[in-house]
């Protein structure tokens, strides 16, 4: 009789996804005015391509959030389709009536002109990043902008966006590293033995995986951001302001209690750094491009022979 394989418990840190997609859709109305670092992030990332011999007529925004990279990729490349894609239904609502308004105020620019828009209008997909409803060899282009700290199964989301990219396509991401929010972790830490920030996975691991996800090239950077606030209640409203609460698999599941509630606050309130209340971002940025396939899907070498002189 064969044996059962074992029992591998949850790790307390993966994050729950019906919990992840009910924070961002919570959010839908209120993130925009959050997003501070989540802008700047962005358009860090997207000054890295302007360093990019790149000229894409298909997109995919992986985690688009409420659109406005959609609508900056949109731009940046007007004859590209760009394909915006969401787990949280609200947000991807956000991300269609941004579009909508952008190509009415391009509609009545070009009027007098009697000319057309001549950049598409993005599609908006409802779909988890694990498992893409998308045909493969599809997409130039692959933008994610801080939204894999929300996956689990990393090498499964890089395998499937290796398989939609065209072969000589680009994956660009962000993501947070391991120091991110590490005064609210040990803030957290001291107050209760539950998990309240996410795990963060490190650069250089990063790295590793997109080679074993069969990517070329990789190029990985970090730099660290520090964002400051006058209070510690501050920082916890504009991080549920953006849908980032507490969605780790080893969360308490009922009221956290005033006492270990007011321990946390007493301890943020302790690293104050001239008078404020820090809170620090890991900002990892990655790229990597899809070369031709070295196996076949059945798992067979591919030799690529020299042609013979003319």
């Amino acid at each position: 009789m064969a044996a059962e394989p074992p029992f591998h418990a949850p790790d307390p840190r993966d994050v729950d996804f019906r919990a992840v997609r009910r924070a961002f859709g919570r959010a839908a109305t209120t993130y925009d005015a959050a997003a501070v670092l989540q802008r700047e992030v962005g358009a860090r990332m997207a000054q890295r391509l302007d360093y990019v011999k790149l000229t894409p007529t298909a997109i995919l925004d992986a985690g688009c959030g409420t659109g406005e990279a959609a609508a900056e990729l949109a731009a940046r490349y007007p004859a590209a389709r760009v394909v915006a894609l969401d787990a949280a239904l609200p947000m991807l609502e956000a991300a269609r009536d941004r579009a909508q308004r952008s190509h009415s105020v391009l509609r009545r620019l070009l009027a007098p002109l009697r000319a057309r828009a001549a950049i598409a209008a993005p599609a908006f997909v409802c779909a988890d990043v694990n498992a893409l409803p998308l045909r493969g060899v599809a997409f130039d282009l692959v933008w994610s902008n801080l939204m894999l700290q929300w996956v689990n199964d990393l090498p499964r989301v890089f395998a499937e966006f290796r398989r939609t990219l065209k072969v000589g396509g680009l994956l660009t991401f962000t993501t947070f590293g391991p120091d991110t929010l590490k005064e609210l972790r040990a803030a957290f830490a001291r107050a209760d033995g539950y998990t309240h920030v996410n795990r963060f996975i490190d650069m250089h691991d990063l790295g590793d995986l997109l080679v074993d996800a069969g990517f070329a090239d990789p190029v990985m950077d970090m730099e660290q951001i520090t964002l400051t606030y006058a209070e510690p209640r501050t920082l916890l409203a504009e991080l549920k302001a953006l849908g980032a609460t507490n969605a780790t698999r080893g969360r308490p599941r009922g009221m956290m209690g005033k006492g270990r509630w007011r321990k946390m606050l007493d301890v943020l309130g302790t690293m104050r750094r001239d008078g404020r209340i820090a809170a620090t971002f890991e900002v990892v940025y990655g790229h990597a491009w899809k070369g031709e396939p070295k196996r076949t899907p059945e798992g067979h070498a591919i030799v690529r022979l020299p042609r013979p002189p003319s």
